[in-house]
């Protein structure tokens, strides 16, 4: 009996071990393919090797642990000293190659600091900070300066942008040589010029449009430090965090390293007020009007009609922009705006080839001419004009009117109306403003501006009432343009919005240079100015500010003229400094609000906020910790890296060079 009981058990697990087989088989689940990769390539080998003397090599090969590519090479990869002839980087399977062309400088440390440009060939994690140096001479020359450059008139960081060192401190030496040793700034703005001798230096930032080294150019945006850089070292000690993974903490351990100075230069970079003049281009869009487009802000030239032959000025209004470098001629005289073709002379600045201003005279046609689809309609339009004569009358086509009056009118805003087309006299006895005065309307009375550069604008000064309501009107057939349109009746009623939906702020400063003048700025989430008011006795007031968050920016006014302005590298002038505010000022409805404002409080190279930052930095893939430290002792292993220190004290990396602090 047992054995028939044991037999039908024995039956019965065959039975359900076929079955889950069966299932098993038809639910295959593809391979996982293991542990995503998040290690950088590890170094195995180098010819010549690391830090190598004596060493003349024309090519340079890095052996990794894996397969490489490297990404951008002739943006990101620094031979420095700078190279006059490209040299040629690429990857081979495992390997780095870099193939020097230029001749090498005798006792001269060569550093080749590739970035972040080596990375895995699959994952595409990056090596970062890896440099390899070499020297022609008996010496390794180790020091280092590290900053950022940051563009001076509003602190944004400056990417790609050149940073070279001259032992020689001639006031031209920065126009008529290159170079002695480079860098290049990093997304986020940041620099580190290494292999640099004990010494002293003067300190440029180029950015070099002819890849020449050396300023020749003045489109180029330069950067340059008033004070003489010697470059030290010192030790340091610096706490490392060690991971269990990528968020339990397993130790912190002290680590002492070299640290290389100065560590905080800060470059403002500004190009000169020097631009280049010509006449870009000149168009007719429409019958009437003449358009003309400067390169860059000029004097205002001087012109006449050659076809048809005018004299006098009378024929046209001119429309402008406050540089002059865009010019609107609206023809007035119809004998020539019907014209097919018109033909000009004019004198207007011009820059040669040596960078000198002359006047040159050219001659200009305007031509007016249609495209096939216009002709087309047009000749529809007569087809069907001759059908539906006797029908109807043609519609009236009325002046468009532009204002920037809402419903809802902010209290610090005057009324600004824009034409389509310049008309021939408004003045403030065509408009009638009114308020709400119980069940009446009261008149109001108002300053009117007319635009000094566009003759199609005008602006409504009234002292407004918070609070009030308001009522503007222009009468129908009141104005009527130079060519033959006039406007309907212009009528919009709004409310004026009342004190308690504004707040104020004061702000005490401090720090501020002695006798000197300067203005703030109020700053959008864009980083657009908004509002300015100038610092007196220490202090800067704003009325009348929307509730919201609100940055700033101060300008140190040297010359008094209202403006930032540029620099002058000839003149030896740095452009106007500018600081901004750190944080954010948050504004609330019927507040009065008081802040204080240290304006060196915080390093020029952090000031600014990330949240009004435009060049913000890239981000880089997350790794595990632990795998990155174990990666940077393991390439550290694979190379004799030296402690870094003075001239010939042996060998560095920039995994040591710019480990310095965190």
């Amino acid at each position: 009996m047992w054995q028939k009981i044991l037999s039908i058990f024995s039956f019965l697990f065959l039975v359900v071990l076929g079955v889950m087989l069966l299932h098993a088989c038809a639910n295959m689940a593809s391979p996982t393919g293991g542990a995503y990769d998040v290690d950088p390539p590890k170094v195995r080998t180098a010819t010549p090797d690391f830090n190598s003397l004596q060493a003349t090599p024309s090519r340079i090969e890095i052996e990794f642990d894996e397969n490489i590519k490297i990404k951008s090479p002739t943006e990101k990869v620094i031979i420095t000293p700078p190279q006059q002839i490209l040299p040629v980087i690429r990857s081979m399977g495992k390997k780095a190659v870099v193939e020097l062309k230029d001749e090498l400088l005798p006792n001269t440390t060569y550093t080749i600091d590739f970035t972040d440009a080596i990375a895995d060939n699959n994952e595409e994690n990056p090596l970062e900070n890896f440099v390899f140096s070499f020297s022609t001479g008996d010496q390794l020359d180790t020091l280092a300066i590290s900053g950022k450059v940051m563009t001076a008139e509003n602190l944004e960081p400056v990417t790609g942008t050149y940073v070279g060192i001259h032992s020689n401190f001639d006031d031209t030496i920065f126009t008529r040589v290159p170079f002695e040793r480079i860098s290049r700034t990093d997304s986020r703005g940041n620099f580190t010029v290494r292999g640099m001798a004990p010494g002293k230096y003067k300190v440029f930032a180029l950015n070099d449009l002819n890849r020449d080294y050396k300023y020749d150019n003045p489109q180029e945006a330069i950067a340059f430090l008033d004070s003489i850089v010697i470059p030290s070292t010192m030790p340091a000690v610096r706490q490392d965090t060690v991971f269990v993974d990528s968020i339990t903490i397993d130790s912190i351990r002290t680590v002492h390293y070299t640290r290389f100075l100065p560590d905080d230069l800060a470059l403002r970079s500004f190009q000169s007020e020097f631009q280049r003049q010509y006449l870009q281009k000149h168009e007719r869009t429409e019958p009437h009007k003449l358009t003309l487009f400067f390169a860059a802000p000029t004097a205002m030239p001087d012109f006449s009609l050659l076809e048809p032959k005018v004299s006098g000025n009378d024929w046209y209004v001119m429309e402008r922009s406050a540089g002059n470098d865009t010019l609107m001629l609206w023809i007035t005289d119809s004998l020539i705006y019907q014209q097919d073709t018109i033909r000009m002379e004019i004198n207007y600045t011009r820059t040669d080839t040596l960078n000198k201003n002359f006047i040159d005279t050219d001659t200009l046609s305007f031509n007016i001419r249609k495209s096939a689809r216009d002709r087309r309609a047009e000749n529809k339009e007569k087809e069907k004009e001759k059908k539906n004569e006797e029908v109807e009358e043609k519609q009236i086509r009325f002046l468009n009117i532009n204002s920037n009056v809402q419903s809802s009118f902010e209290l610090f805003n005057p009324i600004r109306f824009e034409f389509e087309q310049p008309v021939f006299m408004f003045d403030s006895s065509l408009v009638r403003l009114e308020m709400a005065v119980d069940t009446l309307f009261e008149k109001v009375h108002f300053q009117m501006e007319s635009d000094t550069l566009n003759p199609r604008k005008f602006t409504i000064r009234p002292r407004w009432e918070p609070g009030g309501k308001y009522k503007i009107t222009v009468d129908s057939a009141t104005l009527i343009s130079h060519y033959g349109i006039w406007n309907n009746k212009y009528e919009q009623s709004f409310t004026v919005k009342a004190l308690d939906q504004y707040g104020n702020l004061e702000v005490n400063i401090s720090g501020l240079p002695e006798g000197k003048k300067a203005f703030v700025e109020l700053l959008d989430k864009s980083d657009k100015p908004f509002r300015k008011s100038f610092v007196k006795g220490n202090q800067v007031r704003f009325q009348d500010l929307l509730p919201g968050d609100i940055y700033a920016r101060m300008v140190i006014d040297d010359n008094g003229d209202g403006v930032w302005t540029t620099g002058n590298y000839e003149a030896k002038r740095q452009p106007e400094m500018v600081y901004y505010y750190p944080g954010k000022w948050v504004i609330r409805a019927y507040s009065d609000h008081l802040e204080e404002w240290q304006i060196d409080a915080v390093p020029a190279i952090r000031q600014k906020p990330l949240e009004i930052t435009k060049n913000k930095p890239e981000e880089k893939k997350k790794r595990d910790p632990n795998r990155d430290r174990d990666n940077q002792q393991q390439n550290q292993q694979s190379s004799p890296f030296g402690s870094g220190g003075g001239r010939g004290s042996g060998g560095m990396t920039g995994m040591q060079q710019t480990g310095g602090r965190r």
